[in-house]
């Protein structure tokens, strides 16, 4: 579809720095900050990913730096106390990392992270090689897009299709990624599909229907109030 995003491939971060599993502690806080992200791969051999230690595999151990945790927090905390003693990026990161593929839907990758509560996820290929990192911040830039772009792509790919001329005329209008339709139609139930596919277009923040100027085609010209 035109030039919108669609894929992982299409936003991640292709250079990606990242360290071994032998990495000191401070040199990995030392990258974070360098770099200014919160979460780095771990390699081994060629390049396959092992794991990823993030700033909240690092906490435990200022955490519990000073503190003499009772019984109850010791059988509770187990993994971020083992954690606080760490040394190097092995025994800091957690493993499996959970990675996406760069032919991953933004969706996919969307999902990915609100259900497994993470902020950026190593892309890999099929052999588990470290291609790149995606981000929160990288999945949002597609509402970066201009509203004339977002404008073109869905009266090229949903309302050129569905609606076609000149039997039929529907007006697009976008501000701020809202997409506004509007004109004359002759089947009515066209009406929602249109709407979900255009909230398919990377960048649309919402669709909504003008129902004082979508009307039917025909007898009565009857003022269209389906909900979309």
């Amino acid at each position: 579809m035109l030039n919108s995003p669609r894929t992982v491939n299409d936003v991640m971060t292709h250079t990606a720095v990242a360290v071994g599993p032998e990495a000191p502690f401070k040199d990995i806080i030392a990258l974070l900050d360098q770099w200014k992200v919160s979460a780095l791969p771990v390699l081994e051999g060629e390049g396959r990913v092992i794991g990823l230690v993030s700033e909240a595999d690092l906490l435990p151990k200022e955490e519990f730096r000073d503190s003499d945790p009772d019984r109850f927090t010791q059988m509770r905390r187990l993994t971020d106390l083992a954690k606080a003693g760490g040394l190097t990026a092995a025994d800091v990161m957690t493993a499996p990392a959970v990675t996406v593929h760069p032919d991953a839907t933004l969706a996919q990758a969307a999902r990915i992270m609100a259900q497994r509560k993470v902020k950026r996820l190593p892309v890999v290929n099929a052999e588990g090689l470290l291609e790149g990192v995606v981000s929160r911040a990288d999945l949002l830039k597609v509402f970066l897009r201009t509203d004339d772009a977002i404008a073109e792509e869905v009266g090229q790919e949903v309302v050129t299709p569905l609606f076609p001329s000149p039997a039929e005329t529907v007006r697009v209008e976008v501000s701020d990624g809202l997409v506004t339709l509007g004109g004359r139609v002759r089947d009515t139930s066209l009406v929602p599909v249109a709407a979900r596919l255009a909230r398919a277009v990377e960048g649309v923040v919402d669709v909504r229907w003008d129902p004082t100027d979508v009307k039917t085609s025909g007898e009565g010209d009857q003022a269209l109030r389906s909900n979309a």
